[in-house]
């Protein structure tokens, strides 16, 4: 047999159908930045806060070593009682004077009592009265003794005299001073922002009656500061 040579055809692309394929495909892409852009505004958004959370950190544990605060203390040293009077209404009218002594036992710290405290007394689950804290300063190492007028009216007043009266007989009579007020916080020459001081107060009292001397047989107190 003869030799045969063999040829490898290779095919050659026709115009046309690169063009239609160019066409379908559309033209050539290119990348574009928005994405980037985006992630580097996420990531310096997250670097800026998370230094700016150090920052206030760093700022909040200098401010507690340099200052060292601490809550301020009160305490009930006296419940008066000028009127308890039941209404031709058949309403309660009751008129407290309490005297609390507050004390300030930071070293550095001033307290500013502000505008739009409240103080209630309260029998059992029963409002007897409510009055606020006068406007003033307490200084550094402060003891302050306030005198404070609660007065208050309650519409079932005969079925509040008479709970009343029964637990008198007993010779102690549970009450619950309840505080909130308002202050604002001197650092230094710093004012900081207004917070409020929370609590309540335990008493048990021996009577409730106008114009008697009431002994306060036993107090307990707790309180904290809310932002």
């Amino acid at each position: 047999m003869g030799e045969h040579t063999v040829k490898k055809i290779h095919p050659v692309p026709d115009g046309n159908i690169i063009k239609s394929l160019s066409h379908h495909l559309g033209p050539p892409q290119t990348k574009t930045k928005s994405g980037f852009s985006c992630c580097k505004c996420i990531c310096w958004s997250l670097c800026a806060l998370i230094t700016l959370i150090i920052i206030l950190g760093a700022t909040i544990g200098i401010l507690y070593i340099v200052f060292k605060p601490k809550v301020p203390r009160y305490s009930v040293d006296r419940l008066t009682i000028s009127q308890l009077t039941l209404n031709l209404d058949l309403s309660l009218y009751a008129r407290f004077n309490v005297q609390i002594t507050a004390i300030n036992p930071n070293k550095k710290i001033g307290i500013f009592y502000q505008k739009g405290s409240h103080l209630s007394v309260w029998y059992k689950n029963t409002n007897l009265c409510q009055g606020s804290l006068p406007i003033f300063y307490q200084g550094q190492l402060n003891k302050t003794v306030i005198h404070v007028a609660l007065a208050g009216q309650n519409q079932y007043g005969r079925t509040l005299m008479a709970a009343l009266q029964e637990q008198q007989q007993t010779g102690r009579i549970p009450l619950d001073l309840k505080v909130n007020v308002p202050v604002k916080i001197q650092l230094g020459n710093l004012k900081l922002i207004k917070v409020r001081v929370l609590g309540k107060c335990l008493l048990i009292v021996d009577r409730l009656s106008a114009n008697y001397k009431i002994s306060i047989k036993a107090t307990s107190c707790k309180f904290r500061l809310k932002l």
